[in-house]
């Protein structure tokens, strides 16, 4: 393998590494998983939002949503409601405590990432941007359950 080979390599080995290590301090600190707090997150903005609202907002599946929303229903984190104006709608709000963890979470890798990204230069970004694609449709990466963290002052829908 070639010093350049190994270089990518490891940078690849890093960004997994960290992308764990903030999963497990996540889960340590709050109890929940990455997955669970981009749940939490996404009815915290959109504030009363449908399953499908939800899971557009989050890029993650209908299905995954709803599998994640009955672990935090259980919990007592969220509640589903049928809406009062059309019976097939059902909708997903915060309990006090979902509410709690919204503000006590550990902040997101990825805010400290967007921090960082936003103070280089646009060249740089975009040059950042489509090595990023490359490798990801290196690795044969479609479009998957992974999205970033909605924050509260933004509109994701």
């Amino acid at each position: 393998m070639s010093d350049l080979e190994n270089q990518v390599l490891t940078s690849l080995r890093r960004i997994i590494r960290a992308t764990y290590l903030h999963s497990r301090k996540l889960e340590k600190q709050s109890g929940l998983t990455t997955s669970q707090l981009i749940i939490i997150q996404a009815v915290n903005v959109l504030r009363d939002p449908t399953v499908s609202a939800i899971a557009h907002a989050a890029s993650l599946s209908l299905a995954t949503v709803t599998t994640i929303l009955n672990r935090l229903e259980k919990n007592g984190l969220v509640s589903r409601c049928r809406s009062v104006t059309d019976r097939r709608r059902v909708i997903v709000t915060l309990t006090d405590a979902g509410a709690a963890i919204c503000v006590k979470a550990p902040r997101p890798l990825q805010d400290q990432f967007v921090d960082r990204f936003n103070r280089l230069p646009s060249e740089q970004q975009n040059q950042i941007v489509k090595a990023l694609d490359g490798v990801a449709t290196m690795m044969d990466v479609k479009v998957t359950d992974a999205a970033p963290m909605p924050q509260s002052n933004e509109s994701i829908i």
